[in-house]
This record gives structure tokens, sequence and C-alpha cells, in this order.
């Protein structure tokens, strides 16, 4: 007897959710789609019914949540300062950030670094240019909340930058660093650059 359409589509949903989780956790390069249907609790054959490859799955997996994505909610909150250093103590929190079962454009951002995958490379480019975007309307709005001129254009988004390659390239250090205590070091070094750049004071990233 066939399949049903629905059937069909819970089997593809149990894909996507463990292949979210994994992705998330471990980056494109170190999940393989044996670990997905595993965790699916599929037989490995059944996965090319529903997806032509593993960059396709990725692809799916992260388009799928990119608008449900703790980043996405945070560009339409509230504009203020809380809201902004929001961002640096959420992306620089690794412990939080490996107890996330979905993915988000900074979970792009960290576990992607260097992919040789030419898909991959482009939602990287989506992921990096989604929160850089962010960013730079945060700055413009903090500015503004503040009764600052707001600055050019071409110096919020050099802000911007700067800000989210500290994110970035701390995040990347510290997840190959062993010694817990060095990665805290590191990851609050770079939170604290951030956040002076805010103008504000330190916070604990605890």
């Amino acid at each position: 007897m066939p399949y049903t359409l629905e059937h069909k589509s819970r089997s593809k949903e149990r894909i996507l959710e463990s292949a979210t989780e994994l992705f998330c956790r471990f980056g494109f390069d170190k999940v393989s789609i044996s670990q997905v249907m595993k965790l699916a609790k599929m037989t490995h054959g059944a996965f090319y019914a529903h997806f032509e490859s593993k960059e396709a799955l990725y692809k799916a997996s992260f388009l799928q949540t990119l608008n449900g994505s703790s980043t996405g909610r945070l560009a339409k909150a509230p504009f203020s300062i809380k809201h902004l250093t929001q961002i640096a103590s959420n992306l620089l929190n690794l412990r939080a950030l490996t107890e996330q079962s979905r993915p988000s454009p900074e979970n792009m951002l960290f576990n992607e670094i260097g992919s040789d995958s030419a898909e991959i490379r482009g939602l990287y480019e989506k992921s990096y240019l989604g929160v850089l975007k962010i960013i730079e309307k945060r700055l413009i709005a903090l500015s503004k909340l503040n009764g600052l001129s707001v600055a050019t254009q071409a110096s919020i988004s050099e802000k911007a930058r700067a800000m989210l390659a500290a994110l970035v390239g701390a995040v990347a250090i510290a997840k190959s660093i062993q010694s817990e205590e060095e990665r805290q070091l590191i990851l609050s070094a770079a939170q604290n650059q951030i956040l002076t750049m805010l103008g504000v004071g330190e916070l604990s990233i605890n």
C-alpha cells in the first residue's frame, strides 16, 4: 500500500527536525545523512524520497526556521539599549548556543566558517547580511532613542561590521579552546569590546 501524503509529510518533518538539531549543534560538515536518519528513527534509504542531497536538507532546515529565530524576534522587539546588548550577550554565550535545538543566522556564522560548499557559502552570506542589517538598525534606533544625531550610513555599517567580526571571531576561537576558563575569558573580552563600542558598561556572560 503506497504511503499517504500525510504520512510522507510527517516523515519529511521528522527528517527536518532531526537534521535541524544536529546541524545546529555540529555544523554541516560534521553531520552525515546516516546520523540524521538514525536520530529520526528511519532507514537511510528513506532520505532520498524527500531530499536530493545533504545540501538541500541543510537549506530547507535553515530556511524553515529563519523567520522564527531569536535574532529575527529580537529585530522586531522594541528598540532599546537592553535589546542591543542582548545580541552581544546571547551570541557570546557558548553554553546557550550548544543547548539550542534550532538553527539561526548566528549558528550559521559560527559553524560554517570556510565551508567548501557553494550552497552553504550562499546561506552563510545570507546569514551574515541578515545579522549585519539587524545590528545596523539597532545602532540607528539607539542613536535616535538617546537624542543623538544619526551617523552616516557608512560609519554605522563600519561599526556594525566591527561588532559582528568580534562576535563571530570570538566564538569561532572559543569553540576550539579546551579550557573552559580561557573560553569564557575570550568571550567576555569580545563582549566588553562590543559594549564599549555601544557606550555601555561591562556585562557578565554567566
